[in-house]
């Protein structure tokens, strides 16, 4: 864009009214900053002042890494050793240097630094990512004012305060800036703020006006000025401050300043002098520190070791009471260990130091009740998990070609225990698009597209009609015919399905107005006035796209935007604009005053002139605003516009009513006047004054009609959202979003619907803080009140608050009464929030609630919530990459999240679940023996087991087969995780790792254990083992109880697993053949290496009969509670999995689908949001219009049927 082009532009300050007013130090005088907070003092263009105290302020340099060079060691290993069990191994690792250790020091050590080693290389790894965001963030270039008004290109690393930067189109600001100007004469410049506060609308900013002159390189050779403001802060959306300049002090307020991470758009180039730079910036005051996460089975594991440690503790101390005992009252007599020669440890004259040294021993040889391979097979569990998840061709957009990432997989199972999702609105449910898809103008509906809602209700009731014609006649049964439905305008077809307007923000169809047949309609002229008032009655601005001939608008919302692309298709395109003018398809309206839209007034409106002179009054605004101004004579279509209206709610449009009145000359010119005297008036009524003149103007309007547009939610969302409401989960939206457009939002979603009840948390206007708190406080009360008191069973709540009255609630004496308040409501919606409020609310929720939450967005406003929640999920859309590097889990649309969770979820949830429990049980059940075999052995410390048996028992004997349960188990399909979204459940109910699950696995290992060694001990003891008559020997014994651990336990996690492939199988029966061919070669090695198990195998154990019985007697035994258990809880008290693999087994599913689609329809958590919900509530609607049309039907369905 040239700079002649720009300069031809308006000066878009001159179309503000309220507080749009370009600020003049004339007018309001400059602020009066004193007092703590307001210290920070800028020199404009002199950084080198800024390079010692008291003026020496942070660098541009950002970090947003968990660790640097030197405390990466430090952190990481505190992170490591917050473990319980990896603290026990470090102490055992230390003892087994000395002589009390009874295995090597190696043993020991080594897998303590592999487990350890591990963890801390991923943290490393995960943490180096975010280090290489940082350099490129960091590496970018920005050009600055060097000396003598020439401009070069610098870091953004190496920026300072006080510099003055050039920053050009679709460039990031690189720190916190004052505007000095622009490349347009007014100093306006257009900003896009979606990493501060999700919203891609553009914001419009202006520069004093004393220093617009300044839009040269050259003008700034000899520029100087001071600015005092306020310290660093996190508030996005304040800023005081003064300029001095030129000997005069300007007033400075937030439309001057332009924030880091916000983008100059249809703007050629800014200037500004950085005022906040790195850490002190906005958007950093904004951001958390990268907290280290846990999931809740983790966490939950420690108190598990806690519990083994004691029983470690307790056993230990029997054990060297023992010890102690025997030493004092047997060891004398025992003269073959020569105990007058014994050394401290074993002297009977000192039993109580050899009981306490034993006890040393006795903690180190208990050791495997502590499984440390838990840990180790847990992370290998967990990548193989995530690599699943980066892999699941279901979670790959192929718009984008990103798929999903499991960003850091120490979080795979908390996946499956999510309550509460805390969702960003722009850029992660919307594509903030919006449709025109219908219209009433003049009482009369047009458009005849269907809505999302009106599709699935559709289709939901042609199913829910041919079911009822399947119970009715069996003749439509065997001729698979189905009732044809025709619901108004609601049709569908393959047809319409296909068939889509290639023109984006502009899906209307209805011949009736389109291709200029308006003309032919009744009431041709109120259309064509409605026509103009879309084309007029906004604050757009036009871009001509030279390649395609046509106008693109900027607006600063995306409905103006669908309005003025409708109203070009209409015929009457907006293509002009000027500083005192609109055009429309050439025809000149001259521009005489706007009234602009507010949250508060709900609507907008412009004064024009047309070409023939006369005065017109546009308006759109809501249909409760519009109505209440209507004159007596302007009603006329009152009553069909609001059934129309009625009708798009429930099909889920936004929707805008739209009005008009013509002015005689001196009614404008008397209003015109009163109205300038306000606009120039100085105090705090200015506002109040304006507002109450504009009021004047806005009366006695007549109807015109009403739009419809359709708020185009990100692919799959609607159906997304209500597949997680089925599964139980709680959404909850945090977004910077004003109230009506999240609201709108809450509607196109089905957060919100038609019949619910919205309970407005809002701030009364008062000075006094107390006076506020105190009242929004009686709201909460009251609120919390009518909830009680609702006695309608399918009564629903959703609670809407602002960014500003949420300051109030998130305070420590009133937090607690808002999140209670929340958890009532079937959906919370907060607008208007900071980044540092999304962050503060998603802790509120974590920790007041106790449950695990999720956070998931797009931008970096989404950054802190995303890493305060428990899990936090970036969206890798096209605002950059923050949210995904602050995040756990990466994906390219909201929608994939109901795989992540409902399937990915539960997945790893029970196989995390099942896998720990089940590591807890076999190490009891092998820890245990060796207590037994103590007690029998006189607490001596030897071991039944060859060392051989015991390194091999974590590392290759049992480890495959739980890996392989941790990884590949499935209790249910995907597709069934999706169609019985309550199975989820199972995870936020933690119905597979809470202390009775967990206990009763502990109670199995006890019963395992016991069962082993006392039944082989009695099989063996006094009984002839070989064919001469010998008794078994201590390695026969061990070598047996050893070969009974091994199929027992093997033989228990496949009666686990729900689902085999041949890897399962492969790591089951090959675990136990691998064991049968460790005892073959080890036993043919040398005596010297295989010691007492020389040829154990061939010579002893193979040719004896009673070791194979002894060996199937204990498996049997061990494992038959576990399978009486089971059969008694699949009989009498099943859960959800057991019904569907019932059905699926015997395919049910298949032969009886209506039985399986009424347990679908069984298998939902009941909700109040969503879209099934909302499609609820249109089906019976739709049903009693059919009601009036099922006589007809009936008479028909004979002749249908014949």
């Amino acid at each position: 864009m040239t700079r002649g082009r720009i300069r031809a532009r308006l000066r878009l300050s001159h179309l503000y009214t309220f507080a749009c007013t370009r600020p003049e130090a004339t007018e309001e005088g400059p602020h009066s900053i004193e007092g703590p907070g307001y210290s920070r003092i800028v020199h404009c263009n002199q950084p080198l002042m800024h390079k010692k105290k008291p003026f020496k302020y942070r660098s541009n340099y950002i970090s947003t890494t968990k660790y640097n060079f030197f405390t990466f060691l430090p952190k990481a290993l505190y992170e490591q050793f917050h473990r319980v069990a990896n603290l026990y191994f470090l102490a055992a690792a230390i003892v087994s240097v000395t002589p009390l250790s009874p295995f090597s020091a190696v043993s020991m050590i080594a897998p303590l630094v592999f487990v350890v080693g591990l963890s801390m290389a991923k943290e490393a790894l995960e943490d180096w990512r975010r280090f290489m965001q940082d350099i490129k963030v960091n590496s970018r270039k920005v050009k600055f004012h060097k000396e003598e008004g020439v401009f070069d290109y610098k870091s953004w690393k190496k920026l300072q305060v006080g510099d003055v930067v050039k920053v050009e189109k679709d460039q990031f600001f690189p720190a916190d800036l004052l505007l000095l100007s622009s490349s347009y004469e007014d100093g306006i410049c257009y900003v896009e703020t979606m990493n501060l506060d999700g919203e891609t609308n553009l914001k419009v900013k202006r520069a004093l006006e004393v220093t617009l002159p300044l839009d040269e390189d050259a003008s700034f050779k000899n520029f100087t000025g001071k600015i005092k403001c306020e310290d660093p802060n996190p508030s996005l959306y304040t800023f005081i401050g003064n300029f001095e300049y030129d000997h005069e002090i300007y007033a400075l307020d937030p439309s001057q300043i332009l924030l880091r991470d916000s983008k100059l758009r249809n703007t050629a180039f800014v200037y500004g002098v950085v005022i906040f730079t790195g850490h002190d910036s906005k958007v950093m005051q904004n951001a958390t520190k990268s907290p280290s996460k846990r999931s809740r089975i983790e966490r939950k594991m420690d108190y598990i070791i806690y519990v083994l440690f004691s029983l470690l503790l307790v056993i230990s101390l029997v054990s060297s009471i023992g010890f102690a005992v025997k030493t004092k009252f047997d060891m004398p007599d025992w003269w073959y260990l020569q105990p007058q020669n014994t050394d401290d440890y074993y002297d009977p004259r000192k039993p109580v130091l050899s009981g306490v040294t034993h006890l040393i021993t006795a903690l180190m040889l208990y050791g495997y009740l502590i499984p440390i391979s838990l840990y180790v097979s847990i992370e290998v569990v967990k990548v193989l998990q995530a690599t699943f998840i980066n892999q699941d061709i279901q979670m790959y957009d192929e718009e984008t070609g990103n798929p999903a990432q499991a960003r850091t997989s120490n979080l795979n199972e908390e996946l499956g225990q999510v309550d509460t999702i805390l969702s960003d609105k722009t850029g992660t449910l919307t594509c903030n698009q919006m449709d025109f898809l219908k219209c009433s103008i003049a009482g009369t509906a047009y458009g005849m597209s269907s809505s999302e809602v009106e599709l699935a209700a559709a289709q939901q009731m042609a199913s829910d009609l041919e079911d009822q014609d399947v119970e009715r006649s069996t003749d439509f049964r065997q001729k698979g015919k189905q009732q044809e439905i025709e619901l108004e305008t609601v049709v569908i077809s393959e047809d319409e399905m296909v068939h889509k307007s290639p023109i984006k923000g502009f899906s209307f169809e209805d011949s009736r107005v389109m291709e200029g047949n308006w003309l032919n309609e009744p009431n041709a002229d109120v259309i064509m006035l409605f026509f103009r008032i879309l084309a007029i009655c906004h604050t757009a601005v036009p871009e001509l796209n030279e390649e395609t001939g046509s106008y693109t608008y900027e607006s600063e919302s995306p409905d103006e935007a669908a309005f003025l692309v409708a109203a070009r298709e209409f015929g009457f395109e907006f293509c002009k604009r000027t500083q005192s003018s609109v055009f429309v398809r050439e025809r000149e309206f001259k521009l005489l005053n706007m009234l602009e839209f507010t949250s508060k007034r709900k609507r907008m409106t412009v004064i024009v002139r047309d070409e023939d002179g006369q005065i017109l009054v546009l308006c759109k605004g809501a249909d409760s605003i519009i109505f209440d101004r209507l004159s007596k004579n302007g009603r006329l279509y009152e009553e069909d516009t609001t059934r129309h209206l009625n009708e798009y709610g429930e099909a889920g449009l936004r929707t805008l009513a739209l009005a008009y009145k013509r002015l005689g000359e001196s009614e404008y010119s008397a209003w015109n006047n009163e109205f300038q005297e306000a606009k120039t008036t100085i105090g705090p009524d200015r506002d109040l004054m304006l507002e109450n003149i504009a009021e004047m103007m806005e009366r006695d309007l007549i109807l015109v009609g009403a739009t419809a547009v359709e708020d185009k939610l990100q692919k799959g969302v609607p159906q997304c959202i209500d597949k997680l409401a089925q599964a139980g989960l709680k959404i909850w939206v945090l977004t910077g979003d004003k109230v009506e457009t999240a609201i709108n939002i809450g509607y196109a979603c089905s957060l919100l619907r038609q019949g619910m009840k919205q309970i407005c948390i809002t701030e009364i206007s008062s000075d006094a803080k107390e006076v506020v708190k105190e009242n929004i406080l009686l709201q909460m009360t009251n609120a919390s009140q009518m909830i009680k008191l609702e006695r309608e069973p399918h009564a629903a709540f959703a609670l809407i608050i602002d960014g500003k009255t949420l300051a109030y609630a998130l305070e420590d004496d009133v937090k607690q009464q808002f999140l209670v308040l929340a958890v009532q409501c079937a959906s919370v919606i907060c607008c208007r929030v900071s980044p540092k409020q999304k962050a503060l609310v998603t802790r509120l929720v974590k920790e007041g609630t106790g449950k695990t939450t999720l956070a998931i967005g797009d931008g970096a406003n989404d950054v802190g919530m995303i890493k305060e929640a428990d899990i936090g999920v970036g969206i890798s859309g096209v605002e950059g990459m923050q949210a995904v590097m602050a995040s756990d889990f990466s994906i390219a649309q909201f929608r994939f999240l109901e795989r992540l969770l409902v399937v990915h979820g539960h997945w790893c949830y029970k196989r995390i679940a099942q896998m720990v429990c089940y590591f807890f049980y076999k190490n009891i059940a092998f820890g245990l023996t060796l207590f037994y075999f103590e007690a029998f052995a006189g607490f001596s410390g030897q071991s039944i087991y060859d060392d051989w048996y015991m390194l091999l028992f974590n590392v290759l004997l049992t480890s495959l087969p739980v890996i392989s349960l941790g990884v590949f188990e499935q209790d249910v399909s995907s597709e069934v995780c999706l169609q019985f979204p309550a199975v989820y459940q199972q995870g936020p109910k933690n119905l597979f790792f809470d202390w009775y699950k967990i206990l009763g696995w502990m109670g199995n290992g006890l019963y395992s254990s016991l069962i082993i060694f006392f039944l082989n001990i009695i099989i063996f003891y006094d009984q002839a083992f070989r064919e001469e008559g010998q008794t078994a020997s201590m390695p026969a014994l061990g070598t047996t109880m050893f070969t009974c651990i091994i199929w027992a336990l093997n033989c228990q996690i496949a009666f686990t697993m729900s689902h085999f492939t041949w890897i399962q199988h492969l790591f089951i029966w090959g675990s136990i053949a691998t064991w049968y061919l460790f005892l073959f070669v080890y036993g043919r090695l040398s005596p010297s290496i295989s010691g007492n198990a020389y040829q154990i195998l061939v010579e002893a154990l193979a040719p004896a009969p009673i070791y194979w019985l002894a060996t199937l007697l204990v498996t049997i035994a061990c494992n038959l509670p576990y399978l009486a258990h089971i059969s008694y809880q699949r009989c009498f008290h099943p859960l959800d999995h057991h019904i569907i693999q019932e059905i699926k087994y015997y395919k049910k599913d298949v032969e009886d689908q209506r039985m399986w689609t009424r347990e679908r329809s069984r298998a939902r958590e009941r909700t109040m949001i969503g879209f099934s919900a909302r499609v609820d509530a249109k089906i019976r609607q739709l049903k009693g219009k059919l009601q009036r049309k099922q006589p007809s039907s009936e008479i028909h369905s004979p002749a249908r049927s014949s």
